[in-house]
């Protein structure tokens, strides 16, 4: 059995077609049924039922698949940690975070980051669908809510618990107060993000819970028209304490919000079974070493009880 012959069982499961299959390979439909039939008479059993022009797999060739790809990402890992020890230096990072992360996490970490390791590519994707990614390998690493029951497969590091927070003009009569319980908020004309992003999702959650719903005649989908908007006291926002603490904008204070307290736990999580590279290593390192030192700038403390292999 040969890899190649393998890649040719795997194009074919693609397709479920020989003749599209072969075209993706660039052979002929000839030179792949005959390594389908090598791979059959050396297995003793055929992988593919013909019924007329359409096929299907056998419970040999579903076994034979599940195989293979486990087979094709253990090349994969070997090839990059090859090619990952031959440049120690170099080295690609694919990153995927929630909606609103980049604006905190990833903005001016990126550029010290480039500065001190220039040779190294990074692509950070801003999407609802962290954990997915990573899982199906599209991502290297992501920047995400703590998921529930996550497959044997994703490991976890906790970064940080993030509170939410009212955020309102200097002026306004509740600007001075210690304190605002979330039910007050439905008397609040209020500026948010769209339904789509995740501080909106746990607000509406929160919402849900307390049996409320929430004035937001304007919806934005970026964090500088929000603060604009909260700026000119078109409306008051919900936004996590640490950004706002970071951002520390002249115009807009943070006033905590309690009964409930609105928060969750943010993670970086990977694929345990695929290869990390120095560049996802170094990454992990500078981005909790970053994270200490805006908790250290906003009197609070960091949880970095990752993993020590890293």
């Amino acid at each position: 059995m040969e890899l190649r012959q393998l890649e040719y069982f795997t194009a074919i499961c693609k397709e479920m077609h020989f003749s599209r299959a072969a075209e993706n390979l660039c052979t002929t439909q000839s030179n792949l049924s005959q390594q389908i039939k090598f791979l059959e008479n050396e297995l003793g059993l055929p992988l593919f039922d013909r019924i007329g022009k359409r096929i299907m797999l056998t419970e040999a060739g579903k076994i034979l698949l599940e195989q293979s790809q486990i087979i094709f990402e253990h090349v994969d890992y070997a090839k990059r940690a090859i090619s990952d020890l031959k440049r120690m230096e170099g080295g690609k990072l694919d990153i995927g975070i929630l909606p609103g992360d980049g604006d905190l996490l990833f903005d001016a970490l990126l550029i010290d980051f480039h500065k001190t390791y220039p040779k190294l590519s990074i692509s950070v994707t801003e999407t609802m669908d962290v954990y997915e990614q990573v899982l199906n390998g599209m991502r290297d690493l992501g920047v995400t809510t703590v998921p529930v029951n996550p497959d044997d497969r994703i490991s976890i590091i906790p970064l940080f618990h993030e509170e939410f927070a009212l955020a309102i003009r200097p002026d306004h009569p509740l600007a001075k107060a210690k304190a605002v319980p979330f039910d007050q908020l439905q008397q609040l004309k209020m500026v948010m993000f769209g339904s789509g992003h995740q501080i909106t999702k746990v607000i509406e959650a929160y919402c849900q819970e307390k049996g409320i719903a929430l004035d937001t005649p304007i919806v934005t989908s970026t964090l500088s028209t929000l603060l604009s908007l909260v700026d000119q006291g078109i409306g008051a926002s919900i936004l996590p304490r640490m950004l706002l603490d970071y951002i520390n904008h002249d115009n807009i204070v943070a006033v905590k919000l309690l009964n409930p307290t609105p928060s969750q736990d943010i993670c970086i999580i990977y694929r345990k079974d695929k290869f990390m590279g120095q560049a996802a290593k170094i990454f992990i390192k500078e981005l909790q070493s970053f994270l200490q030192s805006v908790m250290n700038h906003s009197g609070r403390s960091f949880r970095a009880n990752g993993d020590a292999s890293l």
